[in-house]
């Protein structure tokens, strides 16, 4: 890599994991782009903790000397008040509301922003290779970047709006209310039917106007023109997020296939 010895000591690597990927990054100013990424070919029919044991032998960023880390999981994610927060609750409260994730440590995070904390997992397993690799780790949910900055951006103009964010064949659906979250939740899609449906759903249950409110969707999204036609029939204001436009041709949104969240991340120096 042509990062210096110096940078790696002091620049933080961003391992973003999901259930079927696996991907390194990290700032890195000799570049174009001004961030490195690397994606990494998982291997199916092995555990992530084995996939990344694999990839610390022949991938080239996590053998650059980096001993400072932040992990991105896509994860299941319980959000409590801040005012109502205990810490010796949260592993009851977490197996409670989500199913097998009994060989997991429960995290947690705090979002100041929106007077919230997230509640999430990581396997055993994976979080020990890990911590075995960097003296410095900080753990986070993928979609906290998208959240910030999607709530940064729900301020603008008088009308409510709804977000739904696609990576990983998977729909996460948000919304705000001033400084927290009204709204939160995770849905595993494969078709824009399916999409749609769960978009329109939590509209309806949340009783957004369909002439005023505003649908902004992003990310990986399946089907786009399929969809974004399928809403319009049914919500007057539906926009998509175009990363480039969104961040004024950022050279980081150039990057062959690099996730929204991690943009985002970079870009608003979430790291």
């Amino acid at each position: 890599m042509e990062t210096t010895n110096t940078n790696v000591k002091t620049a933080r690597l961003t391992i973003r994991i999901s259930r079927h990927t696996l991907s390194f990054s990290a700032i890195d100013k000799s570049t174009e782009k001004q961030v490195r990424y690397e994606p990494y070919v998982v291997k199916s029919g092995i555990s992530m903790a084995a996939n990344l044991r694999e990839a610390f032998k022949d991938s080239e960023m996590l053998n650059a000397g980096y001993v400072k880390a932040q992990v991105l999981l896509d994860t299941p994610i319980l959000l409590i008040p801040i005012d109502e927060f205990k810490e010796e609750d949260l592993e009851i409260l977490y197996h409670h509301a989500f199913m097998g994730h009994d060989n997991d440590v429960i995290l947690n995070s705090v979002l100041p922003d929106l007077n919230a904390v997230a509640v999430f997992s990581i396997n055993k397993d994976l979080k020990l290779v890990i911590d075995d690799h960097f003296g410095d780790v900080r753990f986070q949910p993928t979609v906290f970047s998208v959240w910030n900055h999607m709530h940064h951006r729900s301020f603008t103009g008088i009308h409510h709006k709804l977000y739904g964010y696609f990576h990983d064949k998977k729909l996460d659906i948000f919304c705000f209310d001033k400084n927290r979250i009204k709204y939160a939740n995770t849905f595993d899609v494969t078709h824009s039917k399916d999409a749609a449906y769960f978009l329109l759903y939590v509209w309806k249950q949340l009783h957004l106007d369909v002439h005023q409110d505003e649908l902004y969707i992003s990310g990986n999204l399946i089907e786009r023109d399929e969809l974004v036609s399928m809403l319009k029939i049914y919500v007057q204001k539906v926009f998509f997020i175009n990363a480039t436009a969104e961040f004024n041709r950022a050279p980081i949104t150039e990057i062959k296939g690099i996730p929204f969240d991690l943009i985002t991340l970079y870009i608003k120096k979430q790291i």
